[in-house]
């Protein structure tokens, strides 16, 4: 085992990227551990890509499996797109985090672990009938078994604390002792607490103890085994301002920067729910950008809120996730057949019903194309990344307000909490496109046609109260160009085939390949976060020498149009999903294409190696139906990007 332990601290040393995950009981305080760090790698310049991955329980109960919290980072001085398959480092907090986390570490990989917590009960709590410390369930890693709530007791004893406040601190040291690990600088972090707890010097001195003991001892200890320093050069990257994100904030920072693109007023209403709830958090802190928030009492009020928004002349947007999208679609058709403009965010998470409320999952496919009575169609966007949101944002809002139409913008549960780094864009590279609102009548005769269409198939916006302009609005059928209402049989076809077509003619960009050829053996198809463990195994596959493409669609609905002619250039096509295959059966149904389905519905994202199984099975000429992942058919993970 000696000499395996020296070749994997070798590795880590070599490598050009490195995956840590951080886990603990829910109230250890893993993701302000895992968020402070990524501020420093980002700090460092490299590149990285995050995973919170917390329970649903405001607070399970201590120590027990279902309580356990984790935050895992991925980060390196190369490009990085995925969060990692398996961990390279673990930080075990106690004995729950050890045994949900420990299958997931690489074979050979380095565990520390907080001894002082592996007592009789809490050994107890996480189903353990021997110490794994005393057996060998550790034996293929490497661990560093240090007794960390021992040592920051002893760090912060100082400052008086009791002995609950005191252990409140051992977050601080694990993260001291990572910053050493990995050669970051404790400055920021130190700065930050001073800020955090400005009104508690007493508790930010405490924090700050505890910090720089973790590095001390990191710095100090005098081991042969696995605890070295590692250190990853910046990553090259082009000049410019940079800052982490998550998909929550890039989806705030896009809506408000869509509606100052149309010069209008941005009103958000909604109604807590996750992982949702951080877009309102985010947005009620940016009103000198002329945006109103709202909370609502419940999410149909969020939404009619919204929508009476946008008929005053703002741009109404709301957001939630499948459940209370479901509770939102009366009102969506109603948004649709006022057709007025309104942004709808669906950060997606495991279903149906309450489900998995902190888990990611890509089920609400369906629901966002064709979850509203009647034919009710409405332009649907889906974001790749954290980052991509930002962009998928402003053009909802764009296409909102230029189309008279309400647009859904797709995010799931691990773009809405991951991170990344963010090249901040330059504000003069977008075009400005105000909003037009009617202001005199526009019909024969000086009548006003309230529902006349332009090019696009667009009606008028018309603020109430501008003189002369009043007409009939609301959610029964409305007379062609008139708008009053008319129940009449070619009425209500040509209406509806009006709304149909205005969506169907949305000009979206043609679809590009993200890698490999046009036309071969084998296009993996993705949508929305599946991008980067897509973009990873294909880029091994390509390099392995196998005929394989990635096409990923931000475009749901309607389809970039020579999609169907791309598909139809590949000998195979699969998509992988995190449901059970619904963008299959749309790429199915529109383009008549043979499209396979690779399913996973865990609750957590795909891992590259269980792509790369997929894609070689399909080079293999062995694709057909539908496969759903099974972990223990699939090949040992084997970190990120090889």
């Amino acid at each position: 085992m000696a000499s395996q332990a020296t070749e994997v601290r070798s590795d880590l040393s070599q490598q050009d990227a490195v995956v840590v995950r951080f886990a603990g009981d829910s109230g250890d305080g893993m993701q302000l551990t895992g968020g402070q760090f990524t501020l420093s790698t980002a700090l460092a310049g490299n590149d990285l890509a995050t995973f919170p991955d917390f329970p649903a329980e405001i607070r399970a109960p201590q120590g027990t499996l279902f309580g356990v919290s984790a935050f895992q980072i991925n980060f390196g001085a190369r490009e990085v797109n995925t969060a990692g398959d398996a961990p390279d480092v673990l930080v075990a907090m106690n004995p729950a985090a050890l045994k949900v986390n420990l299958p997931s570490l690489k074979p050979g990989g380095l565990v520390i672990i907080d001894t002082g917590e592996f007592t009789k009960r809490n050994l107890d709590k996480a189903k353990y009938d021997v110490n794994p410390l005393e057996d060998d369930t550790l034996a293929k890693f490497d661990t560093l078994k240090l007794d960390i709530s021992a040592m920051t007791v002893e760090a912060v004893k100082p400052f008086g604390l009791g002995n609950k406040d005191a252990l409140r601190c051992k977050n601080m040291w694990t993260l001291g002792l990572a910053l050493w690990m990995f050669d970051r600088p404790r400055e920021p972090l130190q700065e930050w607490l001073r800020n955090k707890f400005k009104n508690k010097p007493d508790i930010a001195d405490a924090n700050i103890a505890a910090l720089d003991a973790g590095h001390a001892y990191g710095e100090t200890a005098e081991l042969a085994g696995p605890l070295r320093q590692v250190h990853l050069d910046p990553v090259p990257t082009a000049p410019g301002l940079y800052r982490t994100v998550t998909g929550a904030e890039a989806v705030s920072l896009g809506l408000v920067a869509g509606a100052r693109l149309l010069r209008l007023p941005m009103f958000f209403g909604g109604y807590p729910i996750t992982p949702a709830s951080a877009i309102l958090h985010h947005l009620a802190k940016l009103k000198e950008f002329n945006v109103t928030t709202f909370q609502a009492e419940d999410e149909i009020a969020a939404i009619c809120a919204a929508i009476g928004a946008s008929y005053a002349g703002s741009l109404g947007v709301t957001s939630s996730s499948g459940p209370g999208i479901a509770l939102k679609g009366e009102a969506m058709g109603l948004g649709i057949m006022t057709e007025l403009p309104l942004v709808i965010v669906n950060s997606q998470r495991g279903g149906p019903s309450t489900g998995l409320p902190t888990k990611t999952e890509q089920s609400d496919l369906y629901q966002a194309v064709y979850g509203r009575n009647g034919d009710a169609p409405m332009p649907v966007i889906a974001a790749r990344s954290p980052s991509d949101a930002f962009e998928c944002a402003i053009e909802a809002c764009k296409i909102a307000v230029e189309y008279m139409t309400p647009v859904m913008l797709l995010t799931d549960g691990y773009i809405a909490n991951a991170s990344e780094p963010w090249l901040v864009p330059d504000p003069e590279s977008y075009e400005r496109t105000p909003a037009e609102f009617l202001t005199e009548k526009n019909g024969p005769d000086d009548t006003l046609l309230p529902y006349k269409r332009d090019s696009k198939g667009a009606r008028p916006w018309i603020r109430p109260g501008t003189p002369g302009l009043m007409h009939r609005i609301g959610g029964i059928e409305k007379a062609v160009d008139t708008g009053h209402i008319d129940y009449a049989p070619d009425n209500h076809q040509a209406m509806t085939d009006a709304r149909m077509n205005k969506i169907a003619n949305i000009a979206v960009a043609d679809q590009e390949i993200e890698l490999g050829a046009k036309g071969g053996k084998l296009a993996v198809v993705g949508w929305g976060s599946t991008y980067g463990p897509i973009h990873q195994a294909v880029r091994r596959a390509i390099a392995k020498g196998l005929d394989v493409s990635h096409i990923h669609v931000r475009n749901i609905w309607p389809l970039p149009a020579n999609l169907g002619e791309l598909l139809h250039s590949y000998d195979h096509v699969l998509v992988p999903e995190m449901n059970t295959g619904q963008f299959k059966t749309i790429l199915r149904d529109q383009f008549l294409v043979d499209a396979e389905s690779l399913s996973k519905t865990s609750g957590q994202p795909f891992a590259i190696s269980e792509l790369e199984s997929a894609i070689a099975r399909c080079i293999d000429e062995k694709c057909g139906g539908q496969v759903e992942v099974n972990d223990d058919q699939l090949p040992s993970p084997v970190g990120d990007e090889a």
